[in-house]
């Protein structure tokens, strides 16, 4: 081990001992290193340039700002709660509806947004707010909003589903395909738990809508969930690329908001774009941060290292993938998903090539794992803004959450050992797997 790269893996510790955010650790380790190393000069100018003119440019990045951009109108219009009012026709009069329509809402609204934080903080206040005004216990009505907010990036669109893409080369249309079903069984999965607490638990049961208010409530919400439509259809026909169809789909979001609904005027719009921009500029530093990172991590032939350490243990497909998923489920405990995906899904992917794994069921897998590990303690974020929007204590909320926690780890071996679960829909609509 040369002296810059011991620096590099030294100070890089160091930032996480110290707790600085991750893309200012990254920078910092990457400074450290060029300060070190021979001909420091040249080596940042073609970092910069690599930057500049390959990774900067990429057109599936730009769909990034764009599904940000929606989830903020989505956030901050009456489209949350004609979708909350359209999931709670749907669940009725059963015990725990309220639970049941936070899970629903959830998964609707994950294909509008792709973001687990934003599913929490938007529409997940409004649902623990109502579950708790009707009798729910606090923790129970955090966990179910944390793990139902996990739903976000798995079900399409997906913003580390983009990055993923952007790093592997794997196509961002298949991964958002490969994402629906594993949702969607989590969802039921969860439900189905929910459904029974609720039944020990004695909660409320929901309330049955006349069937002509229900129709109005259908109707009044046709137009939000025609945003989903518009995403997920211009993608799978083939009509638009997914940076175009985010275009179009936050362009609708727009429209609906502002005429249809009309609740969205120019001190929102405001809001929107300034939240838009301030998410978007500290996702282009990580990004930058990153590139800088795996710039050094790449010249130093650690993911080579890496790929034969790990090759070394194993050559059976199936057990690689065992311990890939250990690996990335303790990475979720106490690592930042973007830190996860643009650090450590570099390294491992020599070895996912060697072995001959899909690059789309490798990447829902993955995906799957970080959601876990935001909703995981010591430092999942969604418990964090749950309790920090309820005022409920982590250690309530963690009790409960961990039978999700559970489920969800079936859900991620369920499709890791049958990669139909993930590559079915890709391959009906064309996608070429590898198995």
């Amino acid at each position: 081990m040369n002296l810059p790269l011991l620096v590099f893996i030294v100070s890089f510790a160091a930032m996480f001992i110290l707790r600085i955010p991750i893309g200012f650790g990254m920078m910092m380790s990457a400074i450290f290193y060029f300060v070190v190393a021979p001909g420091p000069i040249a080596t940042v100018d073609q970092v910069a340039m690599q930057f500049l003119t390959n990774l900067n440019a990429s057109f599936v990045l730009i769909a990034v700002p764009l599904f940000v951009f929606m989830a903020e109108i989505m956030n901050s219009s009456k489209v949350t709660n004609t979708i909350f009012d359209f999931a709670a026709g749907l669940v009725g009069k059963r015990r725990g509806a309220l639970a049941q329509v936070n899970i629903i809402n959830s998964i609707i609204f994950s294909g509008m947004t792709g973001s687990a934080i934003a599913d929490a903080s938007g529409p997940g206040n409004m649902e623990m707010k109502a579950m708790i005004d009707a009798g729910y216990d606090d923790g129970f009505t955090c966990a179910v909003t944390a793990a139902s907010a996990t739903e976000g990036p798995i079900i399409p669109p997906s913003i580390p589903m983009v990055f993923i893409s952007m790093l592997s080369g794997a196509s961002v249309g298949a991964l958002f395909m490969g994402g629906v079903v594993p949702g969607l069984i989590l969802g039921l999965v969860m439900m189905v738990y929910t459904a029974i607490v609720s039944v020990k638990r004695n909660y409320p049961r929901g309330k049955t809508y006349p069937f002509m208010q229900f129709v109005g409530v259908t109707l009044k919400s046709i137009p939000a969930l025609l945003t989903v439509v518009i995403l997920l259809g211009g993608i799978y026909s083939g009509i638009v690329t997914p940076t175009e169809a985010g275009a179009l789909a936050a362009a609708w979001a727009l429209i609906i908001s502002v005429f249809f609904y009309r609740s969205f005027g120019p001190k929102e719009l405001w809001e929107v774009l300034k939240n838009t921009v301030r998410t978007t500029g500290t996702l282009s530093f990580l990004v930058g941060a990153a590139y800088a990172f795996s710039y050094i991590v790449a010249i130093e032939h650690i993911p080579g290292m890496v790929a034969q350490w790990m090759l070394g243990l194993t050559a059976n497909k199936y057990v690689m993938l065992l311990i890939i998923n250990i690996v990335f489920l303790v990475l979720g405990m106490f690592l930042d998903t973007m830190a996860i995906t643009l650090v450590f899904v570099p390294m491992v992917l020599p070895v996912i090539n060697a072995m001959g794994i899909d690059l789309v069921h490798f990447g829902v897998v993955v995906v799957l794992n970080m959601m876990i590990g935001l909703s995981t303690p010591p430092y999942g974020m969604l418990l964090f803004v749950v309790s920090g929007l309820t005022g409920t204590k982590l250690k309530v909320i963690i009790k409960e959450m961990i039978p999700f926690i559970i489920l969800f780890i079936g859900v991620l071996f369920l499709i890791t050992y049958v990669p139909d679960a993930v590559l079915w829909l890709p391959k009906l609509m064309g996608y070429k797997t590898l198995y």
